[in-house]
């Protein structure tokens, strides 16, 4: 009975294990997207400094 109580732990530990993985994958991407939106911003702003400095 023990052994089979242990493999069930074993198993559910393994499938929470696994959803934490594919959280950690999601948040990685939002994460990664929101950085992404940031840097463009970014540049639009250093672009657009450059661009009124070189044409006042």
């Amino acid at each position: 009975m023990t052994d089979a109580g242990n493999d069930d732990k074993q198993q559910r530990n393994r499938v929470i294990a696994q959803n934490e993985a594919e959280r950690q994958t999601t948040g990685d991407i939002r994460v990664s997207g929101w950085a992404i939106v940031f840097a463009i911003i970014v540049g639009v702003i250093a672009v657009a400094i450059v661009w009124a400095w070189l044409n006042r």
